[in-house]
């Protein structure tokens, strides 16, 4: 690998693991919204799957080694994940098809301006309470 690649690899997110108690569930919700926003499925084992955009990957794995069965998105750790969604129009075309595959609004009624008035994004959780960001890139004004 010659200098430059490495030295723009530096500091850049490589993966991020997230367990799971029911890696079925997860891998509906999660394996849908990932698709939509190009990500393809990478790996795939009886206890978790990645799905790869670029040179990153998340993993959702249903380690026997929990400590609970419920994410608690409010505790200590981690909170959400944030994914640019591309134009307006196609954070509201996934925040109207989340529902169908396990996703739920969060923050309906200050939607698509949860974030401030500057901002145009989704937050969605699913039924395990693990939460999506979809931050829309909006020209400037």
């Amino acid at each position: 690998m010659g200098a430059g690649r490495q030295a723009l690899n530096v500091g850049a997110l490589h993966h991020v693991e997230v367990w799971v108690p029911d890696l079925d569930a997860a891998t509906r919700s999660w394996g849908w919204l990932l698709g939509e926003l190009g990500w393809t499925l990478f790996q795939d084992w009886p206890a978790g799957r990645s799905w790869r955009l670029g040179p990153t990957y998340l993993v959702l794995e249903q380690s026997p080694a929990l400590s609970g069965p419920v994410h608690d998105r409010l505790a200590p750790g981690l909170n959400h994940l944030a994914f640019h969604a591309g134009p307006p129009a196609v954070v509201d075309r996934l925040v109207a098809a989340a529902p169908a595959h396990g996703g739920t609004l969060l923050f309906p009624e200050r939607h698509p301006h949860a974030g401030g008035p500057d901002t145009y994004a989704a937050y969605l959780t699913d039924h395990q309470g693990y939460e999506a960001e979809l931050i829309a890139t909006v020209p400037d004004r």
